[in-house]
């Protein structure tokens, strides 16, 4: 799904506890112990996650359908 307002994209980010702005670009993060062997996977406040980041385009950002409102 291609998200292309800058007030959707929040909107979806505000109701999804998972997902995060880092910069233009929105991630997200899951608690995963395997984090620690993946190469997705990053160190949060001492805690392993699984992270996948969805970098704004020229025509919006590309998120999965499951983040539909």
């Amino acid at each position: 799904m291609i998200v292309t307002s800058l007030e959707k994209m929040e909107k979806i980010v505000a109701k999804h506890d998972n997902l995060a702005w880092v910069g233009w670009d929105v991630v997200d993060r899951k608690r995963s112990e395997s984090g620690r062997t993946s190469t997705s996977g990053i160190r949060v406040n001492g805690l392993w996650y699984l992270q996948r980041t969805y970098p704004v385009g020229k025509n919006g950002w590309d998120i999965p359908n499951k983040y539909r409102l």
